[in-house]
């Protein structure tokens, strides 16, 4: 069978789609060590790497001095320049945009307080003034970002919207993927905070190891995010993981315990009444001990449910009260024991509020690597020599 120009051309494409993904993640190569990975000849990847080069998706680094005999073997990285995607959380008390590059190196990261009755356009008006901010303080446009991932409380449908729950005001009828499209041309999704949170464990957080993870949002709201197989579930209709909503699990009311603790100071917030009580039990208060007890005994009854449904082999606990993990992982480790057949490891996240964005960015990346290998994105525009 003629093979025809056609054809060529989209095998050319192919070829020099393998030789980008042997670059991305990996160290600078040589052309021998591009051809071993691609699984190409090498006067093949010589050709196709001087064309990534003149596209914009490859450099050069040039060869440091060496000792040894010879001109040392040109060495060639991906571009992580060539394009920029943007991570972003939209939370009851904070905005958290963070600004990547391709290979996921964190570029700017701009954060601001929210008001927690803030209405949907306020809100969104809010997200715009910390994007500008982002923006400007690197330099770039809204054309400079390839893909937006928007971290939102609330299980997320098909559409974006958070049309079943959410505990931002009005947030059911907004629609921020719709409200960010007007400003970015590249793709904007919008995912669940947990389910977001879940992704950066596995990306980058203490769960890089794991392909079955159970991830424990904590705080005054509990959630959790399901990654199975490697792959995170959303679920039918986007509300896999949102055991909380049943009320015989008891999260609703777990954060209840800590908040009422006797000693708490009376003009204590939420959040910092909770604080009060993970210090003062590790000091060695009885009642603060009690309530940390209490608030363990409930948040395990949801954690074990998931546990005995879908056999982690890590739940990661994370959100607000992880920088207290210390006082929480061994009675909430003990309850356990009680309800589950086998216990997966538990582990306390380090990313702290950090992690629904850095998830955002990992889901923004991926939409970037499928478009890149579905041959949906030009070619970027080359450095500036």
């Amino acid at each position: 069978m003629a093979t025809t120009g056609t054809d060529m051309s989209r095998m050319r494409e192919m070829n020099q789609l393998s030789i980008v993904s042997a670059l991305r993640g990996n160290p600078p190569s040589t052309v021998t060590e591009l051809a071993g990975r691609a699984g190409l000849s090498r006067p093949a990847v010589d050709v196709l790497v001087q064309g990534l080069v003149a596209d914009g998706w490859a450099e050069v680094e040039e060869p440091k001095a060496s000792s040894v005999v010879g001109r040392p073997a040109r060495r060639y990285r991906f571009r992580a320049t060539a394009g920029h995607v943007l991570g972003i959380d939209i939370g009851v008390h904070k905005i958290l945009v963070v600004l990547s590059d391709l290979e996921g190196h964190l570029v700017r990261t701009v954060r601001s307080p929210a008001d927690p009755g803030a209405a949907p356009e306020a809100r969104l008006a809010a997200v715009d003034r910390v994007i500008d901010e982002v923006l400007h303080g690197a330099g770039m446009a809204p054309a400079d970002i390839w893909a937006v991932t928007v971290g939102v409380t609330g299980p997320v449908d098909g559409s974006g919207r958070t049309s079943l729950s959410s505990p931002l005001p009005g947030w059911s009828e907004a629609d921020p993927a719709a409200h960010l499209a007007a400003r970015f041309s590249c793709p904007v999704q919008v995912e669940n905070d947990c389910k977001l949170a879940a992704v950066a464990e596995r990306w980058t957080g203490v769960a890089q190891d794991a392909d079955d993870i159970v991830y424990l949002l904590a705080g005054l709201r509990t959630g959790a995010g399901l990654i199975l197989d490697g792959t995170l579930r959303r679920g039918h209709g986007g509300a896999a993981g949102e055991i909380g909503a049943l009320k015989a699990v008891r999260w609703l009311s777990a954060p209840d315990h800590l908040q009422s603790c006797p000693g708490v100071p009376a003009t204590a917030a939420p959040g910092d009444a909770a604080a009060w009580v993970f210090q003062a039990a590790r000091d060695g208060d009885r009642n603060a001990r009690t309530a940390v007890r209490r608030y363990t005994r409930d948040l395990a009854v949801g954690v074990a449910a998931l546990v005995l449904a879908l056999d982690p082999q890590v739940v990661v606990y994370g959100g607000g009260f992880s920088r207290s993990a210390d006082v929480v992982l061994g009675p909430l480790h003990r309850e356990l024991t009680k309800h589950c057949l086998r216990l997966p490891e538990l582990r306390a996240s380090t990313l702290g509020d950090e992690s629904v964005a850095l998830g955002a960015v990992r889901l923004a990346l991926d939409e970037v690597d499928r478009r890149l290998l579905s041959d949906a994105l030009a070619a970027p525009t080359a450095p500036r020599r």
